[in-house]
């Protein structure tokens, strides 16, 4: 199937160069590799059930989001035990440590997916159960 789809110049100038250092023999494979894992991950994410521990780090531009991050941040303060932060220019890398039920921290990833100058979430689960 084709699709097209729109993507800021140097993104794509960094993902070009990136499959092609793995010597991959095209974008698309690259793409699909990449759609993939974002499947893989998404699906892992949805299948936890009961008790977790997980970090959650993502990187956001600073002035866009800050107060609404913030706001997102104390909707989900049951599950949120810490959290770290650092500035890199106007970006910003935050971990937020979390202890719940998995239905709750997963609630609160995709919130912070859903905004769009939040560039990337990502979850490690530290442990499942008690």
């Amino acid at each position: 199937m084709r699709t097209s789809l729109n993507v800021p110049e140097d993104v794509l100038g960094e993902f070009d160069e990136a499959w092609q250092a793995e010597g991959l023999d095209s974008r698309s494979r690259a793409i699909r590799e990449a759609m993939a894992e974002y499947v893989e991950s998404h699906t892992d994410l949805e299948r936890l059930a009961g008790p977790v521990a997980a970090a959650v780090v993502f990187d956001y531009e600073h002035t866009h989001v800050i107060e609404a991050l913030h706001d997102v941040q104390h909707e989900y303060q049951g599950v949120i035990t810490a959290t770290s932060h650092t500035h890199q220019g106007e970006w910003c890398l935050e971990t937020v440590f979390c202890r719940g039920e998995a239905r709750e921290i997963r609630e609160f990833v995709h919130r912070l997916k859903d905004f769009d100058r939040v560039r990337r979430v990502n979850v490690m689960v530290l442990n499942v159960g008690d």
